[in-house]
């Protein structure tokens, strides 16, 4: 049986994210996908623009044994080959399934940075990102529901409820943040363990709502590399090339992530932190805005989107609000502000924007509705 709320989803794909028109060239990539209904219905709805559709279907399992067995020659091979489909494309749909969640936690680290490096990067980094209007997003699965401690059916609600969110109201709602971010300059942060500050001055502010991500709910921007000065405690746990990382904490000097630590292996976190020389400074911050998610579930396109959180991100900055940094690492780490994760307050040039996760000044009150208390 068809069900129309995967109808709903893929209009939204095909119409609001990607904008597709007759003659464009869409590349559908499913990894570990349940079922083809998804994909099926995007091939369907592509043709009846006059668009061209092109299906990767990939398993997760697979990419396993190619990443654990990787060389430069396996990698570069991949990418190359995926780069020359890359280019001919005009938009991308990218839907990730996953079976088991941690399928590639045994993967070497050092293999994952050749994947990186020779395959992702150059397709996706270089070509996809600059070059096609593309969305990224995650498909119900029982592991997922699992991640998120509910039940499948449970999952598949929420599921469809946030990914098919009114994303016009949502754009609309978040204007009057980017106006608020591109008119600061000086940013200081607080939480347990956390006291930051930081300039965002002359760094563009990006809202986003449902272009790029399915789900959406942020505005991003990035610090002034060499800026950023004090520590922070991330209060949720994070899962970066397979492996799950808690209570990561950063000590920053004059931009640069000079200690860091977690529970765990803080040894694997210094590994990626030392992929390169951009990878221990900031090349994200933004304020997650979606109150229709509020929990995390080790899924980084959910949980940077939490009501009343942020993340902060070592690695690579964005071209649409580039700090200068580049690294082979985009890693965004979330702290959640409400009240039962802590709390915490947002500064901008000495004025409170946001307690306890709520905002605070009258222009910026609808980014609170839905929000608990």
């Amino acid at each position: 049986m068809k069900d129309p709320r995967i109808s709903r989803l893929a209009d939204i794909l095909i119409h609001h994210s990607c904008r597709l028109q007759r003659g464009d060239r869409v590349v559908i990539e499913a990894f570990d996908l349940p079922d083809p209904q998804l994909v099926c219905r995007l091939v369907e709805l592509a043709a009846e623009c006059g668009a061209v559709p092109h299906v990767i279907w990939k398993n997760n399992a697979v990419l396993r044994s190619l990443y654990r067995t990787a060389t430069v020659e396996s990698m570069r091979l991949a990418g190359q080959s995926e780069a020359e489909l890359m280019k001919q494309a005009t938009a991308y749909i990218g839907i990730r399934g996953t079976a088991n969640s941690d399928e590639l936690s045994d993967v070497p680290s050092e293999k994952m940075e050749l994947y990186t490096e020779h395959w992702w990067q150059p397709v996706h980094i270089h070509i996809r990102v600059p070059d096609t209007r593309w969305v990224v997003l995650r498909y119900p699965t029982p592991s997922m529901a699992q991640a998120a401690h509910q039940s499948t059916e449970q999952f598949e609600d929420f599921f469809f409820d946030v990914c098919t969110a009114d994303y016009e109201t949502m754009a609309r709602d978040l204007k009057p943040l980017v106006a608020r971010m591109e008119a600061a300059d000086q940013v200081r942060i607080t939480a347990p363990g956390t006291d930051l500050t930081f300039s965002i001055r002359g760094i563009p502010a990006v809202a986003c709502a449902g272009e790029c991500n399915i789900p959406d709910g942020e505005c991003f921007t990035a610090p002034v590399r060499d800026s950023v000065q004090g520590t922070i405690r991330f209060n949720t746990p994070s899962r970066y090339q397979g492996v799950v990382f808690r209570d990561i904490e950063f000590e920053l000097h004059n931009g640069r992530i000079e200690r860091a630590t977690c529970s765990g292996d803080a040894a694997r976190l210094n590994r990626i932190l030392d992929t390169d020389d951009g990878a221990r400074y900031v090349g994200e911050w933004s304020l997650g805005t979606n109150n229709r998610i509020l929990h995390p579930m080790l899924d980084t396109l959910f949980d940077e989107k939490i009501g009343g959180s942020f993340h902060f991100t070592p690695g690579n900055a964005y071209d649409e609000a580039d700090n200068g940094n580049r690294s082979r690492v985009h890693w965004d780490l979330v702290l959640i502000q409400r009240p039962e994760c802590g709390g915490g307050d947002i500064w901008f040039d000495g004025e409170l924007i946001r307690r306890d996760g709520r905002f605070i000044p009258d222009d910026l009150q609808a980014l609170n509705a839905g929000l608990p208390g």
